[in-house]
């Protein structure tokens, strides 16, 4: 199950426990205070007696809502903290990276149903996005914006072109890409500048081009184009299509820890506090 519903339940559950006994179950257990117990009047003295024999299943619901409440909020509508599980934005994010997500920068959504309901920002190119995959929207994808509605969009021979020009692309020497094994394979390290802001990408030599087999791609109204960074190892638009709009999760822009799954385990304390660019 989606973790939102998950917690959208357990706000339900535990609100409606804290109403029920608000109005219903502590208003009885004060009067069955009274009649037993002649304690009259005393309204303070009453409640006390009515918190004394409170349920324990009320007990805890009220100890939660209100913490459960602040994570829904915050998850939902400001900040969502995800993992990184795959290489796939490699030289920008390893695995074992944990990031946090600003869910309002491009809108406020309404929670588990993931619908706009208030227009901010709209994805620009070179912005790392999380959203949800276009084939199986329980699993939450992390690529960077190539396209923006209205593009031109072709990639061929490692070389990526937006609207017919070849967009800016300098070679800042090698990048050891880390394998499962434990390995490392030497890749080509580049400069890539969108939208007057520079990022790196990587390509192996040792892999041949992926890109759209000569074919120029126009990205659709209420859609973007995105590839990851780590350029011969991603499966992003150019194998599967676009990111419709309302499957935007929000801009990934911290990185508040980092566990080095790959070489061996470890606190990967030079990442922790990093921006994500």
């Amino acid at each position: 199950m989606d973790f939102s519903l998950i917690l959208f339940i357990a706000l339900v559950v535990t609100g409606i426990i804290v109403l029920l006994d608000h109005f219903i179950l502590a208003p009885r257990r004060r009067l069955t205070t009274v009649s037993s117990e002649n304690i009259g009047g005393n309204t303070e003295q009453n409640e006390a007696y009515s918190d004394r024999n409170m349920p324990l299943y009320v007990e805890y619901a009220k100890a939660f809502f209100p913490v459960i409440l602040l994570v829904f909020t915050l998850r939902s509508f400001v900040i969502e903290p995800f993992r990184i599980p795959s290489g796939s934005m490699y030289p920008t994010l390893n695995i074992g990276d944990f990031i946090l997500v600003n869910k309002f920068h491009y809108g406020i959504r309404l929670p588990v149903i993931n619908t706009k309901i208030i227009g901010i920002s709209n994805p620009e190119r070179g912005e790392v996005m999380v959203f949800k995959y276009p084939h199986d929207p329980k699993i939450n994808f992390i690529k960077r914006v190539i396209g923006i509605p209205g593009d031109v969009i072709s990639y061929e021979n490692k070389k990526l072109f937006i609207n017919n020009k070849p967009v800016s692309f300098e070679y800042e020497g090698t990048y050891m890409l880390p394998r499962d094994n434990g390995s490392r394979t030497e890749t080509d390290q580049y400069a890539e500048m969108l939208s007057g802001n520079s990022h790196f990408v990587i390509n192996d030599p040792g892999v041949i081009s992926r890109g759209t087999r000569g074919r120029e791609i126009r990205v659709p109204e209420g859609n973007y184009f995105v590839m990851g960074d780590n350029r011969d190892h991603s499966n992003d638009s150019r194998f599967w299509g676009f990111v419709p709009e309302e499957n935007i999760v929000g801009r990934a822009f911290f990185i508040w820890f980092s566990w080095d799954s790959v070489n061996g385990g470890g606190v990967n304390f030079k990442r922790i506090g990093n921006s994500i660019h």
